[in-house]
């Protein structure tokens, strides 16, 4: 195969994908109490979700989404998770088909992927690239962190910012979401986490989750420990809020946290993901290494809330 038939089926695969998704993809016009802002949006579901970042229409009620095709329609913003930074909208009018969501768990590093958005006002842009990494993390602007980001070299822009990354096929693989250097673009993955979450925003308008009240950091397990547990690496607590539910359970500051109701803790994001709405009120047998035992306490998690 020469060079000139290895670029023929790259640009074929891209224009395929650009045909297939640009069209479902819409630029937001955003108004805030702080000014305007901008970012991109893809159809969800052909009566007219939208799916884009919990950023893009941060502080907003509503956004103004304009498609290829020269539709303009209102949309409402259902619910925002500022936790995972999606956030869904609904349309006031009939919108373009709803593309297909994919599964960033099958995504393998090297892999073509394609970024389709507005990047700074500039409508129905494309670009191509790779997956330059997976597993990455992500602070959001609310203190937690998205696990299991891609990393890609397509290039993205302020406005990308809620647009679709897709896999050669068009489908739907991750939601841009920012922006961490030269030549690296992260994207919230499409999985079965984000489906739920998701879901649960299209059909309650906001995710509810479980709070302990304990901060910490991934920390190497005394060797005697790690050998009696087969791994190398716990969380120490390094926080624990007042009359929280972590302080209430007896958690100590230098605990090892190393289990939580049996599953392995190694990190606080690790942590993160057992805090959903089932653990509200549950009790939860949390164990600790605490001056060279292993020690059980029970927390009952309650909701995490903006106060």
């Amino acid at each position: 195969m020469s060079d000139d038939d290895v670029l023929d089926a790259y640009s074929a695969t891209v224009v395929r994908v650009a045909e297939t998704v640009l069209p479902s993809v819409a630029s937001l016009r955003v108004r805030t109490r702080r000014g305007q802002g901008a970012g991109s949006a893809s159809v969800l579901t052909d009566d007219g979700f939208l799916l884009t970042s919990a950023h893009v229409v941060e502080g907003a009620d509503g956004a103004e989404a304009a498609f290829s095709d020269g539709t303009e329609v209102h949309a409402d913003v259902i619910g925002r998770d500022e936790l995972s930074d999606l956030a869904v909208l609904r349309a006031r009018g009939t919108v373009p088909p709803a593309l297909t969501l994919g599964d960033a768990a099958q995504l393998r590093v090297g892999q073509l992927v394609v970024a389709l958005g507005n990047p700074l006002g500039l409508a129905g842009s494309v670009t191509a690239g790779i997956v330059s990494a997976l597993g990455r993390s992500l602070p959001t602007r609310a203190g937690r962190v998205v696990d299991e980001v891609i990393q890609t070299d397509a290039a993205l822009n302020p406005g990308n910012s809620g647009g679709a990354l897709a896999d050669s096929a068009g489908r739907v693989v991750g939601v841009n979401t920012a922006v961490a250097g030269v030549g690296v673009g992260l994207a919230v993955p499409i999985n079965d986490t984000t489906r739920q979450i998701i879901t649960t925003l299209m059909r309650n308008g906001r995710v509810r989750r479980a709070w302990l009240g304990v901060a910490g950091a991934q920390t190497p397990l005394p060797p005697p420990l790690a050998d009696k547990l087969g791994r190398r690496n716990g969380m120490r607590v390094a926080q624990v809020i007042d009359a929280s539910p972590a302080a209430r359970a007896g958690l100590r500051v230098g605990d090892i946290l190393v289990a939580v109701d049996g599953d392995p803790i190694v990190t606080t994001t690790g942590l993160q993901k057992l805090m959903v709405e089932d653990a509200i009120g549950r009790r939860l047998e949390i164990t600790v290494w605490r001056n060279g035992a292993l020690v059980d306490v029970v927390a009952v998690p309650r909701e995490l809330t903006d106060a």
